[in-house]
């Protein structure tokens, strides 16, 4: 996929993130929660196709920030399980 091409919602809907089960949602968090802080962070976020793709490739900067804005409701600069 081109750079500048990866839209967040299509991507949920791609996952079917909105259909999953509040259990299914944090398994999935889990996963992109590498460090296991109990937060996705920005570094950590860069790489989300990856975890769902082998051949995804890492997101832009300006992409990550976005799909980071997109989930960080409390704007600390990550996104939190819930």
């Amino acid at each position: 996929t081109a750079a500048e091409s990866f839209n967040y919602k299509k991507f949920f809907e791609m996952v079917g993130l909105k259909k999953k089960s509040p259990e299914d949602v944090k398994k999935v968090f889990r996963i992109l929660d590498k460090d296991r802080s109990g937060f996705i962070e920005e570094e950590e976020l860069k790489f989300v196709l990856k975890g769902f793709t082998p051949d995804g490739r890492d997101l832009s900067d300006k992409e990550t920030k976005a799909l980071l804005a997109a989930g960080d409701k409390d704007g600390d600069g990550k996104i939190g399980a819930d």
